[in-house]
């Protein structure tokens, strides 16, 4: 199974079809995932990257569809998360000698995992090796996403190895990006960066905009996970600039839960007040969206909207979860409201407010609150709020 990325380098990875959830559960993912790994048939012989263990024997066999692994000379390691770099224990067992390079954090991260691996060279940006007719260059990319995160780039070829960046959990036998679906495979792109990026926008900024100073010209992006870019890859690299930069549609997420109907029918009267000024909306009950994908639509969408009853003197714990998952990412140039019912107490709205504030989301119009379900009178006062925050989302 021999998949050519360009002349002379192979994807050698693997494919994990059936997983619903990474890193541990905290992420959902639909399509499954690729642990990709990358072999360059150069005079030395070289391998980018490595999988998780559980799928360690499916590299070994692509590896040695080219050469025996006693006969790899340098192996590079962009990232040394376990998905990554856990199968480095059975590589490293049959070759010993082979030549490592990582970035400081790197070496760090391989020493605390495998503490018998040696020879481990650590490299810097402008750091560079020769492999006969290629040359591999180095450049320090942390927290893109972890501290030891580096990206490794052939002038060759042209072809930027990115680690996790630019990636996306798509399983697909195809290898490239534009031999696939477009609007799933663009999903899965843009809830990678959401649920896992978003709170280091500044320093993808910041990376981004020292990496461009190199002058690197891209014919290709090989990420560790997914589909590699190679029609037009800079247009993933601008749209991580747009994402980090926090642009947003005008647009609204509404997310609620409900126990007897009446947060569900408020919220729906501010998407009403919402569509009346021409915002479009989504909205979601919390007790049965993937969270993961709302907070996919949360990145290019301007207004957060939730509500949910006071129970136990507070919120209910669905929406506790949104508002601890927004706290973590720490989305860009976002603004909010809450609303909500009780019975008797009513502290779930400013419990609300409270949470979007500390999770940077500016609340610009107040909640509003009922007693049991909503009158007519309630229901309009949200159709009100919809449209004030329709008003704030277009002046923004």
């Amino acid at each position: 199974m021999k998949q050519q990325i360009c002349k002379d380098i192979y994807w050698v990875g693997a494919l994990e079809w059936s997983k619903e959830h990474f890193h541990g559960h905290e992420l959902s993912i639909r399509h499954g995932t690729s642990y990709n790994s990358y072999f360059i048939n150069d005079e030395k012989k070289v391998l980018i990257d490595l999988v998780r263990v559980s799928h360690a024997d499916d590299l070994i066999s692509h590896i040695e569809e080219f050469v025996k692994i006693e006969d790899l000379d340098i192996l590079v390691i962009n990232h040394a998360e376990p998905d990554h770099a856990s199968s480095l224990t059975k590589i490293y067992a049959r070759n010993p000698k082979l030549q490592i390079y990582a970035s400081r954090g790197g070496q760090t991260s391989i020493k605390r995992h495998h503490p018998q691996v040696e020879n481990i060279n650590v490299v810097k940006t402008g750091d560079s090796i020769n492999i006969g007719k290629r040359t591999l260059r180095f450049f320090e990319a942390q927290m893109l996403h972890w501290p030891d995160s580096m990206f490794t780039y052939c002038p060759e070829d042209k072809i930027l190895f990115s680690t996790d960046a630019f990636g996306q959990h798509f399983a697909s036998p195809e290898r490239f990006v534009d031999q696939v679906d477009q609007q799933g495979l663009w999903f899965e792109a843009e809830k990678y960066f959401a649920c896992i990026l978003t709170l280091y926008s500044a320093q993808i900024l910041k990376k981004v905009e020292e990496f461009s100073k190199l002058g690197w010209e891209l014919a290709i992006i090989a990420p560790a996970h997914g589909l590699c870019w190679r029609e037009n890859p800079g247009q993933i690299v601008e749209k991580y600039l747009e994402w980090a930069k926090g642009v947003n549609r005008e647009a609204a997420i509404i997310v609620f839960d409900t126990i007897w109907g009446g947060t569900e029918a408020m919220g729906r009267a501010i998407a009403d007040g919402l569509n009346e000024e021409g915002v479009s909306y989504r909205m979601f009950n919390a007790g049965g969206a993937d969270m993961h994908d709302v907070m996919t639509d949360i990145l290019t969408s301007k207004a957060v909207v939730l509500g949910c009853p006071t129970l136990n003197n507070g919120i209910v714990p669905t929406l506790a979860l949104y508002l601890e998952e927004l706290r973590g990412l720490k989305f860009r140039n976002k603004i909010g409201a809450a609303f909500g019912t009780y019975g008797w107490s009513g502290e779930a709205t400013k419990r609300i407010e409270c949470g979007l504030q500390e999770a940077g989301i500016e609340v610009v119009v107040p909640a509003v609150k009922c007693q049991f379900n909503p009158s007519a009178e309630d229901l309009e006062k949200c159709r009100e709020l919809g449209r004030e925050l329709a008003h704030r989302i277009k002046g923004s």
